[in-house]
């Protein structure tokens, strides 16, 4: 626990097999963490296997490939179901380091944040790290347009490590969202939208054959989907058009972005 919340790590797993067990190490070495969900998106492999044997772990499983958007909407029903105060998503093909979970954690458990991001980003080792050029001038391509249609200052809004408080799972309309990748873009436009404030840390990653990655073609479906999210938060913002990942109920009485 951190400062007396129930911290609940979620894995959206899917042919992880390789990496999970590597991952939940390095995930229980932080001692913060009450519970670890684990949702297997129908995977070819033998990660729910692997999971299964990990003690302390709960494995829930998808019949049929629901795509990452709606592995996440079950791993936060199932934490929230589990009494957790702060969620911390956490890839099981260990593209992301758990060592981070204590710093991202406190600062939620801290009530100045609602979300905080791992930004492959801001210490400026990402193409070091083995991200793609082709990904990570897309990613700055993609930020840039972002933040000036949301209004906001993030370093990126493609990063899949990522912490929240359960007041802001609670409120955000998920269901709404796509199930397929655009679902974590749309999620930090509802977040930017009610009104909280996101933070970030510097977070390295490693790219590798076990580490999941889309390719180019849906890559570009997902940059137009982001494109598209921000249009409408931007429209919504100015009344021009409705929408329903921006309910007008979510927006703060005052202020905001």
């Amino acid at each position: 626990m951190l400062q007396n919340k129930k911290v609940v790590v979620v894995m959206p797993a899917y042919n992880a097999a390789r990496t999970v067990e590597k991952t939940y190490a390095e995930v229980q070495a932080q001692n913060i963490v009450d519970q670890i969900i684990l949702v297997d998106d129908a995977s070819k492999d033998d990660t729910v296997k692997v999971a299964a044997a990990l003690p302390g772990v709960r494995v829930a499983v998808h019949p049929v490939n629901r795509g990452y958007g709606g592995n996440q909407k079950t791993c936060y029903r199932l934490a929230l179901e589990a009494g957790a105060d702060i969620v911390i998503m956490v890839h099981p093909d260990y593209q992301y380091t758990p060592l981070l979970l204590p710093a991202m954690g406190s600062m939620v458990a801290s009530g100045l944040y609602g979300c905080v991001l791992g930004s492959r980003i801001l210490g400026g080792a990402a193409l070091q790290g083995g991200m793609p050029h082709w990904k990570y001038t897309a990613n700055r391509a993609l930020t840039f347009a972002e933040n000036v249609l949301l209004g906001a200052k993030l370093s990126e809004y493609h990063t899949g490590y990522r912490a929240f408080s359960r007041e802001v799972l609670e409120k955000l309309p998920l269901e709404q969202n796509s199930d397929d990748f655009v679902f974590d873009n749309q999620m930090l436009a509802q977040i930017i939208w009610a009104g909280y404030t996101i933070a970030e840390v510097t977070c390295p990653a490693k790219y590798f054959a076990e580490a999941s990655s889309i390719n180019f073609r849906r890559s570009v479906r997902y940059g137009f989907g982001c494109l598209g999210t921000a249009g409408a938060f931007r429209l919504a913002k100015w009344g021009l058009r409705s929408s329903p990942l921006f309910p007008e109920r979510l927006r703060p009485a005052v202020g905001g972005p």
